[in-house]
């Protein structure tokens, strides 16, 4: 009995850690996408950002086409959810001297826009 109650306080502080994220909306996603990535972004090319189409488990600056900023050629990072995460919230605090002017306050909608990106991963 005493073993089962550990394994339930085990389990429900495990759901309560920050380092568990609920899997994000993939339509909200996609349409967070469409309204603030799409003027710099696409999935397939590489506009005046480079192009997400596999961005997961890509080391940080590996685009080919894209002509990064000095600060994301010399990052050593790979994007993750974490990392995406962080980027989105803050690119300059994650990587200094970056170019990206813009971040995504709510983590809500950088969960979202982070499962869609996963989603698009491997199309």
């Amino acid at each position: 009995m005493m073993k089962n109650i550990l394994n339930t306080l085990m389990f429900c502080a495990v759901l309560s850690s920050p380092l568990v994220h609920a899997e994000g909306d993939v339509k909200k996603g996609k349409l967070l996408y469409s309204a603030n990535c799409i003027a710099c972004h696409s999935i397939e090319v590489s506009m005046a950002g480079p192009a997400h189409r596999g961005v997961f488990g890509r080391k940080v600056g590996a685009v080919t086409d894209f002509n990064y900023s000095p600060a994301l050629k010399k990052s050593k990072l790979i994007w993750d959810e974490k990392n995406l995460d962080k980027w989105l919230s803050n690119p300059e605090k994650l990587i200094p001297g970056q170019q990206m002017g813009f971040s995504v306050a709510a983590a809500k909608d950088r969960e979202d826009l982070i499962a869609y990106l996963k989603s698009e991963a491997k199309k």
